[in-house]
């Protein structure tokens, strides 16, 4: 299965990942080379497959978002010089949480992230996984939804995001 991403940069996180062109193609590249089985792409193993390959190229996994050791459940997915990944398969309600994350690394004192970036699928990669191999992604995020709601969050969301949807 040939992946396609789709793009969009929110507050110039494009031009932020320039600056460190490396990083942005070492992202894009390892996302384009999976070649995923279709027949067997539930979210937890398309998950698994991104941290795999991010990990062996020496993104650190779940770092954690505050510097609080007693609060376990607020970690990124990846972070690597200063870019933060986060994978948004999970269901569309999380939006919210997960671009709060880059914020909150962002500012409040922590300084750990100058851009985030937030891979989540498209809508036709949805349907397709869905009709052609009984995948069920239903209700999990879509690309156009984060293009949708991003307007809304500029108040709350000041940090550069790039986002990409993973199309086929």
């Amino acid at each position: 299965m040939q992946l396609r991403l789709k793009r969009h940069s929110y507050r110039f996180a494009e031009q932020v990942l320039n600056s460190k062109l490396a990083l942005k193609e070492e992202i894009e590249k390892t996302i384009e080379a999976l070649d995923p089985d279709p027949s067997d792409l539930s979210r937890p193993k398309f998950n698994e497959l991104l941290k795999q390959k991010f990990v062996s190229l020496g993104w650190q996994d779940q770092p954690d978002v505050f510097e609080d050791p007693e609060d376990p459940s607020a970690r990124m997915d990846f972070l690597k010089e200063r870019i933060g990944i986060e994978v948004g398969f999970g269901h569309a309600s999380f939006i919210g949480i997960d671009l709060l994350k880059f914020q909150i690394c962002s500012y409040s004192g922590l300084d750990k992230i100058d851009a985030g970036v937030y891979i989540v699928t498209t809508s036709k990669f949805q349907k397709e996984i869905q009709k052609q191999h009984k995948q069920n992604w239903e209700g999990s995020l879509k690309f156009e939804k984060v293009l949708h709601y991003l307007p809304h969050l500029r108040s709350a969301i000041t940090i550069p995001v790039y986002v990409i949807g993973i199309d086929i």
